[in-house]
């Protein structure tokens, strides 16, 4: 299973034009392609910083699907009032769900860097030492891991049902992090909680 991420910086006024613009019309001509297993939103409305998830069935997918989508990142650009956005692919390591996510969920999302040849032990200390305790916290939904061997780059999404429960795990999620980013020698490179603003997703669980 793969990933490509989209990341916006947008107008703060256009935020939820935007949202209304990708469930109506990105989301429905996105799922037409070969391959796509869904899409999610998320939105930092405080700093107007949006990260849309696209998941796909193979790497060859994601390979074909990256001109078809090309237009529609460039008119959800537009209406979200910029003209830049920043793409990256990532194999999808780990989904695990405990349940659907509410309206009103929330995620954290833990971007790190680290030695391309720790991927692998990256995936396990993720399925083996973080997703049990975060399984623990208050309010937790979901959890999920995406890499890239190459760069040596992952990011991780943990969702909660609401923004209290996100916030209430704070302390416990920077002592999970300080482990697990110490055990690899990885570098937290940064931290965003974020609205579940869409959750169109259909990727099996990979645990």
């Amino acid at each position: 299973m793969y990933a490509r991420t989209t990341i916006i910086q947008a107008d703060p006024t256009k935020i939820d034009d935007g949202i209304a613009y990708v469930r109506d019309r990105i989301i429905p001509a996105v799922m037409e392609l070969d391959g796509c297993v869904g899409m999610s939103l998320l939105v930092d409305r405080e700093s107007a910083r949006c990260i849309a998830a696209t998941a796909w069935e193979s790497a060859d997918a994601l390979r074909a699907s990256a001109e078809k989508v090309r237009p529609l990142r460039d008119s959800a650009e537009q209406i979200l009032g910029t003209s830049t956005s920043t793409v990256d692919a990532w194999e999808v390591a780990v989904v695990h769900r405990d349940h659907a996510s509410p309206d009103g969920a929330c995620a954290r999302v833990t971007w790190l860097s680290g030695d391309p040849a720790m991927a692998e032990r990256a995936v396990d200390v993720f399925k083996m030492a973080v997703l049990p305790k975060v399984e623990e916290l208050d309010g937790f939904c979901s959890g999920s891991l995406f890499i890239n061997r190459e760069t040596g780059r992952a990011v991780g999404a943990i969702t909660f049902d609401s923004r209290t429960q996100l916030e209430g795990s704070r302390d416990a999620a920077a002592r999970i992090r300080a482990t697990a980013s110490g055990e690899l020698g990885a570098t937290v490179d940064r931290v965003e909680e974020m609205e579940l603003a869409l959750a169109h997703l259909h990727v099996p669980e990979l645990v």
